[in-house]
């Protein structure tokens, strides 16, 4: 690291101690030390297991659109039951949103993101037992729990560990591992599901899920943000293990606290000066994308296999929406840096509709069945991952966690009704252009919202 950055008279020789006149210029100076300077190897490991998490979260998540289509024939249901069970996971998700994201304010991220890695490998678990539709669909709604808890402290930690200059594009990276993980699953699925079943998939997800659990506990550190200003038991041991690493200074002391730190966090600051513009242009934003999002995620392998092709080609659909997910998620943190964030979500969502629409009026061979869900991941899933960088972005340490799941906990509202409407449309007879038509109004409309979020507004 180097020192240019910071204050003149702060020397970054790890042998010394830092000395803060106050509780603001400790919280400054430990947020330089991350913005301002090169990423540590320390910072990296951060994102990198971040991104394994998130893998495991796409794993999760749509194994249920993988195994869907051979759940339909095992157990005889119709498409509407299986709407129900798609959006069972993202009731919980709502709920680990609004309900439980906010306390990574309060415990911190690693800890959340602790409990919510045990959470979902027990979700998953309990899917592959599960006998009927309600068993399925509770333990659906538990296994979401856990996935929507862990996306806001996922995308706090990355952020606090990112230098200002690469946050877009490591925040992004960070949500380019859900689309990595379903892509993997995609390919596993082919193979094992046609032979042996859905279920083997489930107890497959869970068994991986249950592993992250001690790489996490030994190598994932604590926001330093957190630390400094919550100040939780042993915060300063904590953060001087992690200056440690990153090369810098210890800290001899940390400075007395202001009397306000330790209430709780309020949903209410979210909305507080000019913010409250930003905030509801975001929540806008998120819902009509998930509405739109999950529709796609859920029905894509079982409208290829409607449209004649053989399971294990439906299967692979999905797995070309998600490698172009991936794909599409890390150029939009690339390309943001150069054009802006807002700008380029919406120019993404703008084409992902006019692919939804050719998508679902236009016969097509396999080939191009797979090429067509390819861009449409491209565009849609990468850029409705600008949201996470954009959230990040716009809320302070002490309610980035809050802001962040609450984003995503009102837009679930989109996620359970994209696949419900789908399913109803699909059943109803509606056919495919009429359907996909329908889905890509609210991409546009996501993508205006996302222009009315102002910049200044960030922290």
């Amino acid at each position: 690291m180097t020192s240019d950055t910071l204050s003149p008279d702060i020397n970054l020789d790890a042998t010394t101690h830092l000395q803060f006149g106050s509780y603001n210029d400790c919280i400054n100076q430990l947020r330089a030390l991350i913005n301002e300077n090169s990423m540590s190897l320390l910072q990296i490991l951060v994102v990198l297991l971040c991104f394994a998490l998130n893998m495991l979260d796409g794993m999760d998540v749509v194994l249920m659109s993988y195994a869907a289509p051979a759940l339909a024939e095992d157990w005889n249901i119709p498409a509407a039951a299986l709407g129900a069970v798609f959006s069972a996971a993202l009731i919980g998700m709502t709920f680990g949103c609004l309900a439980i994201a906010p306390y990574a304010d309060i415990i911190g991220r690693r800890k959340m993101i602790l409990i919510a890695v045990f959470i979902i490998a027990s979700g998953m678990l309990l899917s592959g037992i599960s006998q009927s539709i309600a068993q399925l669909a509770a333990a659906r709604v538990y296994t979401g729990l856990g996935v929507g808890a862990i996306l806001a402290s996922m995308a706090a930690m990355v952020a606090e560990y990112s230098s200002d200059k690469h946050r877009n594009l490591c925040v992004a990276f960070l949500q380019a591992g859900y689309p990595i993980g379903a892509v993997f699953t995609g390919f596993v699925s082919a193979e094992i599901i046609p032979l042996h079943g859905w279920r083997p998939m489930f107890f497959w997800a869970s068994t991986i899920t249950v592993s992250m659990l001690p790489i996490m506990f030994w190598l994932m550190p604590e926001s330093l943000e957190f630390l400094a200003k919550k100040q939780p038991k042993n915060a300063l041991r904590d953060i001087n293990k992690t200056l440690s690493k990153i090369g810098a200074p210890k800290l001899a002391q940390l400075p007395e606290q202001p009397h306000d730190a330790h209430h709780k966090t309020s949903v209410k600051a979210l909305f507080e000066g000019s913010r409250k513009h930003s905030t509801i242009m975001l929540w806008t934003g998120v819902m009509l994308g998930f509405f739109t999002l999950y529709f796609v995620i859920s029905w894509i392998p079982k409208i290829a296999v409607d449209a004649g092709l053989p399971l294990d080609k439906g299967i692979y659909a999905g797995t070309a929406y998600n490698l172009g997910s991936c794909i599409g998620s890390i150029f939009l943190g690339w390309i943001s840096t150069r054009f802006g964030l807002q700008r380029m979500i919406f120019i993404f969502f703008s084409i992902a509709a006019v692919m939804l629409m050719i998508f679902g009026s236009v016969s097509m061979n396999v080939f191009f069945i797979l090429l067509c869900a390819f861009v449409i991941g491209i565009t849609l899933n990468g850029g409705f991952n600008g949201f996470w960088p954009t959230a990040a972005r716009l809320y302070p340490t002490e309610i980035r966690a809050t802001g962040v799941g609450w984003a995503v906990g009102a837009g679930r509202a989109g996620a359970v009704l994209g696949p419900l409407v789908g399913g109803y449309l699909l059943q109803s007879g509606a056919g495919l252009a009429i359907t996909f038509t329908v889905f890509s109004i609210p991409l546009f409309l996501a993508g205006l919202a996302t222009l009315c979020i102002r910049s200044s507004d960030f922290a």
